[in-house]
């Protein structure tokens, strides 16, 4: 069975009061509390690592974020090191309510679906609001490491170690800021059920590992990706002479097609420029779709491609689609179809 890991509470200091409250006055720090730190980026791979030394959580699809808590003021900042606060503001709100003088939590803001799903397209929405448009909780931050704590730089301990300091702080909050908890399982079982759950996939992380900025083997990321058929359209010539750029694509949608987007990864220069020659024999100046590019060269929808992606944008574009195949249509019905 999986199940969440339970909390493993530790005394952070005599006297922390009820959550919500805050502690006495906290000695001169001993480390300068850092103005930023480029995240920890998890490195993908096929498949989960085995071994105890491995924790795994779920991989929350939305905007990584840096909370920076001081007593005078709280500051949001991006992976690209932009200041959002603003546009979060009822993660601020609650992070200046902690238990805690001063700290950087490390976390992903999501917009949950109503099964409990993190949903991209959601948080989008959510961001193009004003802020005071938000309704209560709807932005969630999932905090999952802590960084910096009253005047001490965490970094240099092992991941195990900063873990045991942040779940007292977060654990049990229901509101803006949460903990996004480590589950007992293996890494097999858990991503399988992830998969079947309809998650964006599970992170693994060393317990025993310092946290480094950049990209790192000691966080590793398996992703469940979709895979389906959809027509192609078109292409936009590559910058090498005689290969594809991009590849464009529609979707079934009633009795028409409707176009969701390009690929323009997943195809070696190989099969790049034997596309072309394939493309080039059903060139058309009548599109399949209602679609204007400048660079477009659009073709009779007589070929599909076979195309791994992660999600769909607000948009309705495929969202960080890979090429895997093509083939003749034989069977429309085998191509995506979109639900109206």
């Amino acid at each position: 069975m999986i199940k969440a890991a339970k909390p493993n509470p530790i005394g952070l200091s005599p006297g922390v009061p009820p959550r919500g409250g805050r502690r006495k006055p906290a000695p001169p720090p001993s480390d300068p509390m850092p103005s930023r730190i480029d995240p920890c980026l998890a490195t993908l791979v096929p498949k989960p690592p085995a071994g105890s030394q491995w924790a795994f959580e779920v991989k929350w699809d939305g905007y990584r974020l840096a909370v920076h808590i001081e007593p005078s003021k709280v500051r949001i900042i991006t992976r690209g090191g932009h200041d959002w606060t603003e546009r979060f503001p009822s993660i601020a709100g609650a992070a200046s309510q902690l238990p805690l003088e001063t700290a950087i939590l490390d976390g992903e803001a999501v917009v949950l679906d109503e099964t409990g799903r993190s949903d991209f397209g959601a948080l989008q929405r959510a961001l193009k609001r004003r802020p005071a448009a938000h309704e209560p909780g709807e932005i969630i931050l999932y905090a999952f490491d802590l960084l910096y704590l009253d005047g001490r730089d965490l970094r240099r301990l092992p991941q195990r170690e900063r873990r045991r300091l942040l779940v007292p702080i977060i654990a049990g909050n229901a509101g803006a800021i949460r903990l996004s908890e480590e589950v007992e399982a293996s890494g097999h079982d858990f991503f399988r059920v992830a998969c079947e759950l309809g998650l964006d996939g599970i992170i693994s992380k060393d317990r025993q590992r310092q946290y480094r900025s950049g990209r790192r083997p000691e966080w590793l990321k398996i992703k469940c990706v979709l895979c389906d058929s959809f027509v192609i359209v078109g292409f936009e010539p590559g910058a090498v002479p005689g290969a594809i750029g991009r590849l464009l694509l529609a979707a079934r949608k009633g009795d028409a097609l409707a176009y969701v987007g390009g690929v323009g990864t997943g195809f070696t220069h190989q099969t790049s420029a034997r596309l072309r020659e394939l493309l080039e024999e059903i060139v058309t100046k009548n599109p399949a779709v209602n679609l204007r590019r400048k660079a477009a060269i659009f073709t009779e929808p007589l070929l599909a491609a076979e195309i791994e992606y992660r999600a769909w944008t607000d948009e309705g574009k495929l969202r960080h689609p890979s090429f895997k195949g093509v083939r003749e249509i034989k069977d429309i019905a085998a191509i995506y179809q979109i639900n109206e």
